[in-house]
């Protein structure tokens, strides 16, 4: 698997609380790991949740003897969702801060996902995107109900409401899939700064015209798109391709 991961601060905002992270090594026992975390909280809190979030993750796993995939990216979350909220609770600067998270780990052509929030996972292959994960938000939920249809929820006036975010309670609940891998797939992990700005139809074309292309002209590609379209939130996107 070879990956890319980039951060764009988009058109409107002024800071960027965004971050990705990639290895294509072993990071602990997790053979490889993609990373996406969109903060939110005023004056930075939002930069520092989701950088922290991601640290904390990232040196969970570094200690965490199992061998179990889903147990090491669970604890992983937890002991973010733990810092996280110890910083928002202790000092007023960053109250109120929180983040999404979605990571994933591929090992032997079985992908490991887990979310909190609206961050997302694709899966991209023989010209079909299909999103793995499901939103933690409020129009999210509406859509299930079949008080909204997908088409509406993408403009609702509400769709930035999050149901699930790392450092606001002091129990998290991730979901997690288990997915089978084909060789030649792209998987996909962006924040809502892309997801909200390019439909899943344009963002499958970008990638299947960039095929021949390398992975970074590909995430600037859809950066650019998200931009384009107005790029009205930061941008996170990490692409692999298996």
């Amino acid at each position: 698997m070879k990956a890319f991961a980039l951060t764009n601060m988009g058109v409107r905002r002024n800071t960027n609380q965004d971050y990705a992270y990639v290895s294509e090594q072993n990071v602990g026992n997790l053979p490889n790991i993609l990373i996406v975390a969109d903060g939110m909280g005023g004056h930075k809190a939002g930069e520092v949740a989701s950088e922290q979030a991601v640290s904390a993750v990232l040196e969970s796993i570094k200690q965490n003897e199992s061998t179990d995939k889903i147990t090491i990216i669970e604890e992983a979350i937890s002991a973010a969702n733990a810092k996280v909220l110890d910083m928002a609770t202790s000092d007023e600067k960053f109250k109120g801060m929180g983040t999404t998270l979605v990571v994933a780990t591929l090992e032997k052509g079985i992908l490991y996902v887990a979310n909190v929030g609206d961050s997302r996972l694709y899966l991209i292959n023989d010209n079909d995107i299909r999103q793995i994960t499901r939103d933690h938000s409020l129009v999210q939920e509406m859509v299930s109900l079949g008080e909204l249809d997908k088409e509406s929820a993408r403009t609702h006036s509400r769709k930035n409401v999050i149901t699930r975010a790392i450092g606001v309670d002091t129990k998290i609940v991730a979901d997690f899939f288990e997915v089978d891998i084909a060789e030649n797939t792209q998987i996909l992990l962006c924040s809502d700064g892309l997801s909200n700005m390019v439909e899943d139809s344009q963002i499958n074309n970008i990638i299947e015209e960039c095929s021949g292309k390398t992975l970074e002209d590909t995430v600037h590609k859809l950066i650019d798109a998200a931009n384009e379209n107005g790029g009205l939130d930061n941008i996170a996107v990490v692409l692999a391709r298996v």
